[in-house]
């Protein structure tokens, strides 16, 4: 009797283990074969502009007389869609220009690693081959932490910065160890794209007609932690580090728009309201909704950095 028992408990545990190594095989084959195939399935836009030996991608639209440059957060899987209602509020008064950083949207992965100092060196040498050197610099999440580098390099060629619910150096959890070997199995594995077939709402997107959704959904996965989205992470503690040692310029006109009631960053709205203390034009507005305030929040954002743009100027304007 113990013996057919431990033969049945046997066979069941090696029924059990056949089907999960099956389970697995298959996940990872799936996932394999829709790489190939979706590669296939990405619809281009913007251009390619060669930086540093490699392409990469800038989404322009509008035709204004100032140019707003437009900056993603990290992971950010399709920043050039991901920015679609904001880009559309802006382009009827100003020329946007979408970087789509090296490992991100249809740009170019790099050898290079994530430092604040190359991704900043890259997106300005960008520029400079699209001979665009004055502009707004207008930024979601990390971007905060990349643009008080690149404004402090680069103060004569920045009219004003906009942070989009952006970074701040102090800002705690940065400190956190980077599980790259995690990240790394959930990808190759193809678990990735299983969970997020069991649940299409974790896609991070605005509200899109359902092709442009799969857009961003196909190029979600391309890039979901490729070596340049592993190496940025593993260099947030460092470039976070960094940026403690800037300030924004005195004279640099600066607005922050952040979600209203942050009750998982300690301090999110009076950390955003010290960064400016010092500023002779600067301002916080805070607005309800999530993290991603350009996917729900655009026409706002955009009508009150028009309005702060415009008090500035009659601050510098002389009286007659």
């Amino acid at each position: 009797m113990m013996k057919k028992t431990l033969f049945f408990i046997l066979k069941s545990l090696g029924i059990m283990l056949t089907a999960i190594v099956v389970f697995l095989v298959i996940v990872f084959t799936v996932n394999i074969i829709c790489n190939q195939l979706e590669k296939e399935k990405i619809e281009p836009y913007g251009q390619l502009v060669p930086v540093d030996g490699k392409n990469m991608n800038v989404l322009i639209q509008g035709k204004g007389k100032e140019t707003i440059v437009l900056l993603p957060g990290y992971g950010t899987g399709a920043p050039g869609i991901d920015f679609k209602p904001l880009v559309e509020q802006l382009t009827p008064f100003y020329k946007v220009v979408v970087i789509e950083p090296f490992g991100y949207g249809l740009s170019d992965v790099t050898e290079k690693e994530r430092t604040v100092e190359n991704i900043v060196a890259e997106i300005h040498e960008c520029l400079q081959k699209l001979n665009i050197d004055r502009y707004t610099l207008m930024g979601h999440s990390i971007a905060g932490i990349y643009g008080l580098e690149y404004v402090n390099k680069y103060e004569k060629e920045v009219r004003a910065f906009v942070g989009i619910d952006s970074s701040f150096p102090t800002q705690g959890g940065t400190d956190d160890e980077f599980p790259t070997e995690a990240y790394k199995l959930i990808k190759n594995s193809g678990f990735n794209r299983l969970l997020m077939k069991l649940n299409p709402d974790q896609l991070v997107a605005p509200k899109v007609d359902d092709e442009t959704r799969e857009q961003i959904r196909i190029i979600s996965l391309k890039n979901a932690m490729n070596p340049n989205i592993i190496s940025e992470g593993e260099n947030l503690k460092n470039n976070f580090k960094s940026a403690e040692n800037f300030k924004f310029p005195k004279n640099l006109p600066v607005i922050f728009f952040l979600q209203k009631n942050n009750t998982e960053v300690e301090g999110w709205t009076p950390k955003h309201e010290e960064q400016i203390k010092d500023s002779v034009h600067g301002k916080v507005v805070e607005l309800e909704g999530g993290h991603y305030l350009h996917h729900t929040q655009s026409k706002e954002i955009v009508k009150d950095f028009r309005s702060f743009m415009e008090e500035v100027k009659l601050k510098k304007t002389p009286p007659l």
